[in-house]
């Protein structure tokens, strides 16, 4: 069975080898992105996988399907960069990638100590030899109130893990898990925003989520609160977000995902003119920390991710499907 890799990464290359030789399949690797010049790649192979730069719209599922790729597999757990439903007409099969929580979980708690912290400013003043303490002094976690929105695998186990800290923690998620209620107390989602000091995000992107960290959301929050957003930049609206920092009524922000991310993160891009406006203006606020989409980069992560691209292509041509499929 051979299959074609694209956005094929140095750091993916030694877990594809490791699992495709164990589950006998052929790979052809390629760092470039499923495009139009790189289709022939695909030639001969029953399935590909991306990452997620490749913008895959029916036209060019179209030629992939007329090449006999009957699935895709994305090393990602997003799927925006797929036009699902002209794929389902074609009969090509989609799956996406999983891995523990455990990697996004504790880059949260992490952005939430360096929010609390000041921890840009403190690096920042350091690296020019400014010791001087004014304006870094933080606060104890113990003594605040935390805000989890979304209790699937990764909120659930950002909770695990604030609980080691003595802090409040509040969460709301559309359906209940009462093991997590011996952790934090399930509230509707005006009383989270209204009792919380720190808000973390933990959702997919849809129409009901889609910039939903908006002005109206923001002024039901206290006074001073710290956002955390590890899950898709999308959620919020980022001119209202930009107002309200400038207004002091956000304390802080940390972002690990962006609106319009995609061409950036993940890319060099330091001899280049950045184009996303929003994203330039944003970096320049001393309480407001940007990473480049990583909280999920870690070795058992993408092990796991490549692990899952493989098994859900032998899945789909050994019995028509795979628990990691987009139905």
């Amino acid at each position: 069975m051979q299959i074609t890799a694209y956005e094929l990464r140095d750091d993916e290359r030694v877990f594809f080898e490791e699992h495709a030789k164990a589950l006998n399949i052929r790979v052809q690797y390629t760092s470039g992105v499923l495009s139009e010049s790189l289709l022939d790649l695909a030639e001969g192979s029953i399935a590909v996988t991306v990452l997620g730069h490749s913008l895959i719209d029916e036209g060019l599922l179209q030629k992939l399907h007329k090449m006999g790729v009957r699935s895709i597999a994305t090393r990602t757990i997003g799927y925006n960069h797929i036009d699902v439903s002209a794929a389902k007409s074609l009969g090509i099969k989609i799956s996406t990638a999983r891995y523990a929580p455990n990697g996004v979980a504790d880059y949260t708690v992490m952005l939430i100590l360096m929010s609390l912290r000041k921890y840009k400013q403190a690096m920042y003043r350091a690296n020019i030899n400014d010791y001087s303490l004014p304006g870094l002094r933080g606060k104890e976690l113990r003594n605040l109130t935390v805000g989890i929105i979304g209790t699937g695998s990764i909120g659930e186990q950002v909770i695990k893990n604030l609980s080691g800290f003595g802090c409040k923690i509040l969460a709301y998620s559309n359906s209940k898990k009462e093991h997590i209620e011996k952790l934090a107390s399930y509230v509707s989602l005006d009383e989270l925003y209204k009792q919380s000091d720190i808000i973390s995000f933990h959702i997919p992107l849809n129409e009901g989520t889609r910039r939903m960290v908006n002005a109206d959301a923001i002024e039901k929050m206290k006074d001073g609160v710290i956002l955390v957003n590890c899950a898709r930049g999308e959620l919020m609206n980022i001119p209202d977000v930009v107002k309200r920092i400038e207004k002091q009524k956000i304390g802080a922000l940390a972002l690990d995902v962006f609106e319009n991310e995609t061409g950036i993160y993940h890319l060099d891009r330091r001899n280049d003119i950045i184009s996303n406006r929003d994203m330039a203006y944003m970096r320049q606020f001393p309480n407001v920390i940007m990473t480049q989409h990583i909280a999920f980069y870690t070795d058992a992560a993408v092990s796991s991710m490549v692990n899952c691209t493989l098994q859900s292509i032998i899945s789909f041509v050994e019995t028509g499907a795979s628990r990691y499929e987009i139905v």
